[in-house]
């Protein structure tokens, strides 16, 4: 690829009094262009926006201090929108449990009284003791902005070492806390991203990248991973190297390690799909790394380590996934045994309770949950309480007890005691939410067929006594990417959607993970247009189905899901009233270039191929908007400490949306300070955004959902 750049010669940004701003009239700020041209296999494509890319430039600051300006000065003038913060607020505020875990003899869990920004750590002794606050993540800022992103405890269970985001970023500083005296220790370490924590002995592995230069920690392309082990007591810049490839610099590398702490598995990846898999016996101080699969065509996740049998589970040659044992004394692939072959369901997760093996299955979007011997015999199922998801099973070799929780679109995960003696669950933790009467819904799931014929499915839940008379808010959600799978989940939020007599949906479109690798890559890099059209379907569907109409149906995505909805408006802008993107890829030709972006080439493919680049270019959301065309009212949400999709992305975006759009509907960007991708963001921040979005999809299918 060729690179034109002409310099920009001025900036000349308007930003009009929020006072002026009305409904269906909308004075945008004018954004400057400057004249890039980028010249790919002879294709000349503007990139007029280019300067928006740099978020540390003044001009770039001032435009976004303008755009929000006017979508604040016109969704705080929207008459409901209190009401709706009020209602959110309300039932936002009921007591929640995570699943509890035990280490070291102790249980610990997370709590949050209803609306603390952030959960709290806590530990107790046994399950009959009172449990002690052992880190509160709201007392290390006032605003509830710096995050828990993720904790071990040693194996002695005297120590506490957690990582904490600031911001939203994706970067992550680690910290030791005493748990006997509370005190944290001066170890200290930075530039932690993509990474967990393991300990071992006296210290702990980890991942980190080298330090970015000044201002430009959130856009730099993250290369050079290496992993560390760090003794307590000791500074970073003494820990030992335990990994790194330089000739490769764009590979990623972390470690796990085995229960009885003696092999440990070394993951390497270039992308977000397939990975190497290496193990080390710690055992023997002279032992090296041992390849035991080479990346990157299939994935590899260890399970443990039994009786000198390494339990793998894999997608090699069994795309629904499968459980393989390895004689640790013999690695070759001949010599794997299958001990859960695939099946006809996604093999999600395997664990160890008791002497089970506990296996998860998703069967069309479903949790589905069995007991095996370690040999792979005596398969018996785990009842669980209906449609829905088991998010997590925590057990451990030689206990008895384990606990799992289960949730459902209109079911707040509700954590369950188990005894593998009696085979017997019982509810431990049941949240209270006030206010709401979850026997009024019901979910179903359906199943339509794609442009293509193929049979996707989709969960529709709404109150039980709606007419099917094509009135009905709908709100359609979707993602379509990197193998994940869109499984039922409790989100209170949108409550606020179906006590007010919406229909919320989601699609489980290919590129996802429901149905295996097959469907993953059936979505991914030439066949990435199957996402679009399998999202389209859905829409058609419900409209078909008189569930609602094209001037009634919002469509909602993020990250990925982000890109699905700039993809389908633009393709089909006349089917939907209201577009909600949040943290799209929406440059498809130039993604590559900004933190882990290059990782997601395994989906999407890279520009710098041409023949990947003619079929970018059709789809890419910043390429494709038209002028002359009537588009959905747009609400465009990003975060200034996105470093995961960089802002440029929305920026870009949304300026040419504003250039070209000349319809009388909003189109509008949502710039959130001090927050990123999504994790970690505080309660009040939560309801915020989520008041500002029903407050934009109310207003603009016309429905005031609290007038008296």
């Amino acid at each position: 690829m060729k690179h034109l750049l002409i310099p920009l010669l001025f900036i000349f940004l308007f930003s009009c009094n929020q006072e002026e701003v009305k409904e269906n009239d909308f004075n945008y700020p004018e954004t400057a262009k400057d004249s890039t041209v980028d010249d790919y296999f002879g294709t000349n494509v503007e990139d007029p926006y280019r300067w928006l890319e740099d978020d540390n430039s003044d001009e770039t600051k001032a435009w976004v201090t303008a755009q929000n300006e006017v979508t604040f000065g016109y969704l705080h003038k929207i008459p409901f929108r209190q009401k709706i913060i009020d209602r959110l607020t309300e039932i936002y505020n009921y007591e929640r449990f995570s699943t509890p875990f035990k280490e070291a003899g102790k249980y610990f869990f997370y709590k949050n009284d209803g609306l603390q920004n952030q959960s709290v750590l806590y530990m107790q002794d046994d399950l009959d003791s009172e449990p002690k606050v052992l880190l509160d993540p709201n007392k290390l800022s006032e605003d509830g902005t710096v995050a828990l992103s993720g904790i071990e405890i040693s194996k002695d269970g005297k120590h506490l070492v957690y990582s904490i985001s600031r911001g939203g970023s994706d970067w992550n500083e680690i910290y030791v806390k005493d748990i006997e005296t509370n005190e944290i220790l001066e170890d200290h370490i930075e530039w932690v991203k993509f990474s967990g924590i393991t300990w071992y002995e006296n210290g702990f592995f980890y991942s980190r990248f080298p330090e970015p230069k000044e201002d430009e920690e959130l856009t730099t392309a993250n290369q050079n991973q290496k992993v560390y082990y760090h003794v307590l007591g000791t500074e970073q810049k003494d820990d030992k190297l335990i990994f790194e490839n330089k000739e490769k610099p764009n590979r990623m590398y972390g470690v796990s390690l085995t229960d009885d702490e003696k092999y440990l598995f070394l993951y390497e990846s270039e992308t977000t799909s397939g990975n190497g898999l290496y193990v080390k016996d710690l055992s023997n101080p002279n032992a090296e790394f041992q390849l035991i699969a080479e990346g990157f065509e299939s994935d590899y996740t260890s399970v443990d380590h039994i009786n000198g049998k390494l339990l793998i589970l894999t997608n090699n040659n069994a795309p629904k996934y499968k459980l393989v044992e390895i004689d640790v004394n013999d690695l070759s692939k001949e010599n794997w045994k299958d001990i859960i072959p695939e099946s006809e369901n996604v093999l999600e997760h395997v664990s160890i309770g008791a002497d089970k093996l506990i296996v998860s299955y998703m069967e069309d979007a479903k949790s589905k949950v069995f007991m095996h011997n370690f040999d792979g015999t005596g398969k018996t199922e785990l009842a669980l309480p209906g449609i829905g998801t088991m998010t997590s099973f925590s057990s451990d070799k030689g206990e008895d007890i384990a606990f799992y929780s289960f949730t459902s679109y209109t079911v707040p995960s509700v954590i369950y005691k188990y005894s593998f003696k009696s085979e017997i669950s019982e509810v431990y933790k049941k949240p209270d939410v006030k206010g709401l009467n979850f026997d009024e819904y019901v979910t179903k799931q359906v199943f339509y067929k794609s442009k293509d014929g193929t049979k996707i499915p989709m969960f529709i839940t709404h109150k039980k006594d709606i007419e099917l008379d094509g009135t009905n808010p709908t709100l359609l959600y979707g993602y379509g990417g990197f193998n994940v799978s869109l499984t039922p989940g409790f989100r209170i939020s949108k409550m606020i959607w179906l006590e007010n007599g919406g229909v919320y949906v989601v699609a489980n479109l290919r590129g996802g993970g429901e149905y295996g690798e097959e469907w993953h890559k059936s979505g991914t890099l030439l066949q990435k247009q199957n996402v679009f059209d399998d999202f389209i379907a859905a829409a058609e569907y419900l409209i078909d189905k008189k569930y609602t109409s094209s001037d009634k149906l919002a469509v909602e995505g993020g990250s990925n899901g982000g890109l699905l909805i700039g993809a389908v408006t633009n393709q089909r802008p006349e089917l939907f009233a209201v577009s909600l993107a949040h943290v799209g890829v929406m440059d498809m030709l130039r993604y590559q270039y900004f933190t882990i972006g290059r990782a997601w080439s395994s989906d999407y493919g890279l520009s710098e191929d041409s023949t990947m680049f003619n079929y970018l270019y059709k789809y890419s959301p910043l390429h494709n908007i038209k002028e002359g065309i009537n588009y959905p009212a747009t609400l465009v949400l990003t975060a200034d400490h996105d470093d995961r999709v960089v802002p440029a992305h929305s920026f870009k975006y949304i300026a040419t949306l504003q250039e070209k759009y000349s319809g009388n509907k909003p189109v509008i960007i949502r710039i959130e300070t001090k927050a990123g991708h999504g994790a970690g963001k505080p309660i009040a921040k939560r309801i915020e955004q989520s008041a500002d979005i029903f407050s934009f999809v109310y207003d603009n299918i016309g429905i005031n959902p609290y007038k008296e």
